[in-house]
C-alpha cells in the first residue's frame, strides 16, 4: 500500500481511502491506516474521535439537504446549558414581590408618560426563559458575522487542500460552510448563556431583544445587582420594574422603532469582513489535538479587522439612536420614581453599568465587533429633560409617533431648535425657519426655474458667474 517514492513511507492514497471511509463508511480505521497516521505524526485516537464526530455532522448536513445553512441549535443548547446549570427557579414569594412592584410601577408611569400601558402583564423570568425569548434576536444580530466566518473558513480550508484532494471534496463545500458557521454559533451560544447570568431585565442591554410588548425581570440576577448598592430590595425592585416597563412601552408604542434599531445593527454587522490571512495561517498549522487555538481565535475577535470609516459612521448613528432611546427611558423613570428616596443612587448605578457592561456583553462585542453602548446617554437625557420642562410630557412623547419626528444628533447637542419647533407646533404656529429651510427653498426655486426654461440669476447664470451675462431670448 505504501508508495516507495513517498519520502515519509505513506501513500496519499491511504489518506483518500480514509476520507472515503469517513464519508461513506462506518467511521472506523483499520490497523494499517492507524500505522500510517502515526508516521504522519497524528494521534490516531484523537483523529478517530474527530472522524466520528464529523461523520455525524455529515449525516446531519445531508438530512438538511446540504444547504450550507448554519445550525443555530448548537447555540441554543450551549446557552441553555449555561443558563440552567445552577438549577435555580423562581419562588412563589419572588413572583409575588415582582408582581406587586410591576403593578405599582404601572400606576407611577401613567403619571410620567402619555404612552399607554402594555397589553400583557410583566413577568418574573428565569435565565433559561430569557434565553428562549431573546435567542431569535441574538441570532439575527450575529448571523451576518457567522456567514462571513463560514465563508472565510471554507475559502481558507480550500486553499490549503492539496490538488489531488480537491476533486474528492468538491461536493463538501456546503458542509464545510455549515461546520464553520456552527462553530461560531456555538461560541455565540456560550456568550448568550453567560449574558443570561448578568442581565437583570429584558431591556437591560439597550436593544429590543424581548418579544414586542413583553417586560420581565430576572430575580436570579436581581440580588447580585443590588448587593453593593446599599438600598432596600423593595426600592430596587420598584425602580427596575419602572424602567423595564418604560422601555417595553416605548417599543410597543413606536412600532417602527424595533425594526429601525435591528436594521442599523445588522447593517453594521454586514459590513464586517473576516481576516482570512489569520484563518489561512491557522489552517496551515492546525493541530487537531489542540482545538482550543481555533476557539480562542474566534472568541478574541481577532478575526474581525479594524472598523472602516463607513462602519465608524454607522456606529455613531447607532450610538446616537440608543442614547436617544435610553435618555427618554431615564427621564421618564426618574419622574415616575420621584417618590423613592434612593432613586437617584439606583439611577446612577444603572448608568454606570450600561456604560461599562459586564464580561459577557464585552465578549459579545468581540464576537460581533459591535459595542452596544449609549455613549451619549447623559447628553440625550439632558435633552429630554429640557424638552419635558419646556413643552410637557404629551408633546415630548409625540416625537415617537413617526420616525421623521425623532430627535437627531444635532438636537442632542443643542435642543433649543427642537424645543422651538415643538413650542410653535403646540401653539398652532408655523415652525421657525432655519438654515436648512432656506437652503431647501433655494434648491426648489432653482429646480422650478430650470424646469420652466428660465435661467437662474443672481450670479448663477453663465459659466463665469457674471451678472451681466445676456438673458435667454426664448419666451417663457
Amino acid at each position: 500500500m505504501a508508495d516507495d517514492d513517498s519520502p515519509d513511507g505513506f501513500d496519499p492514497d491511504d489518506l483518500r481511502d480514509m476520507l472515503r471511509n469517513l464519508l461513506g463508511g462506518d467511521g472506523s480505521l483499520d490497523p494499517a491506516q492507524l500505522e500510517g497516521l502515526s508516521r504522519m505524526g497524528l494521534d490516531p485516537a484523537m483523529l478517530q474521535q474527530m472522524m466520528a464526530q464529523m461523520q455525524a455532522a455529515f449525516t446531519n448536513a445531508g438530512a438538511a439537504g446540504d444547504s450550507g445553512e448554519i445550525d443555530w441549535s448548537t447555540a441554543k443548547t450551549q446557552a441553555l446549558h449555561l443558563a440552567n446549570q445552577d438549577g435555580l427557579g423562581i419562588s412563589t414569594g419572588e413572583r409575588t414581590e415582582f408582581d406587586q412592584a410591576f403593578a405599582l410601577a404601572t400606576l407611577w408611569l401613567s403619571e410620567a408618560t402619555t404612552i399607554s400601558d402594555l397589553a400583557q402583564p410583566a413577568v418574573a423570568m428565569t435565565r433559561g426563559q430569557w434565553v428562549e425569548q431573546t435567542l431569535p434576536i441574538w441570532q439575527e444580530l450575529a448571523e451576518p458575522v457567522a456567514d462571513s466566518i463560514a465563508g472565510a473558513m471554507t475559502s481558507a480550508i480550500d486553499e490549503q487542500l492539496p490538488d489531488e484532494m480537491r476533486q474528492m471534496v468538491a461536493g463538501a463545500g456546503a458542509f464545510m460552510r455549515r461546520i464553520g458557521g456552527s462553530l461560531f454559533a456555538a461560541q455565540v451560544g456560550g456568550v448568550i448563556g453567560r449574558l443570561s447570568r448578568e442581565v437583570v431585565s429584558g431591556g437591560d442591554v439597550g436593544i429590543p431583544v424581548m418579544p414586542d410588548g413583553v417586560a420581565a425581570i430576572l430575580p436570579q440576577n436581581f440580588a447580585d445587582f443590588g448587593r453593593d448598592l446599599g438600598v432596600t430590595d423593595d426600592q430596587l425592585a420598584l425602580y427596575l420594574a419602572t424602567r423595564e416597563l418604560a422601555h417595553a412601552r416605548l417599543f410597543r408604542h413606536a412600532k417602527w422603532l424595533r425594526l429601525h434599531v435591528i436594521t442599523q445593527v445588522t447593517e453594521f454587522a454586514r459590513g464586517i469582513h473576516i481576516d482570512t490571512s489569520r484563518l489561512e495561517d491557522l489552517a496551515g498549522r492546525f493541530d487537531p489535538s489542540n482545538p482550543e487555538e481555533l476557539q480562542s481565535l474566534l472568541a478574541s475577535g481577532e478575526l474581525i479587522p479594524p472598523r472602516t470609516e463607513a462602519q465608524d459612521a454607522a456606529l455613531s448613528r447607532l450610538e446616537n439612536l440608543l442614547a436617544t432611546i435610553e435618555g427618554w427611558v431615564d427621564v421618564v423613570t426618574a419622574d415616575a420614581t420621584a417618590r423613592l428616596p434612593e432613586a437617584a443612587r439606583i439611577a446612577e448605578a444603572v448608568r454606570r453599568r450600561r456604560a461599562v457592561g459586564g464580561p459577557a456583553e464585552q465578549a459579545m462585542a468581540s464576537l460581533v465587533g459591535l459595542e452596544l453602548r449609549p455613549r451619549r446617554l447623559r447628553e440625550a437625557a439632558a435633552m429630554w429633560r429640557a424638552v419635558t420642562d419646556a413643552v410637557g410630557t404629551a408633546e415630548r412623547d409625540s416625537l415617537w409617533d413617526y420616525p421623521d419626528l425623532m430627535p437627531t444628533s444635532e438636537d442632542i447637542d443643542a435642543p433649543e431648535s427642537l424645543i422651538a419647533r415643538l413650542t410653535a407646533r403646540a401653539a398652532g404656529e408655523a415652525p421657525p425657519r432655519d438654515a436648512f429651510d432656506d437652503a431647501l427653498d433655494e434648491l426648489l426655486a432653482q429646480a422650478a426655474a430650470e424646469e420652466s426654461g428660465e435661467t437662474p440669476r443672481d450670479g448663477q447664470d453663465g459659466q463665469d458667474g457674471r451678472d451681466d451675462a445676456p438673458e435667454d431670448p426664448r419666451p417663457v
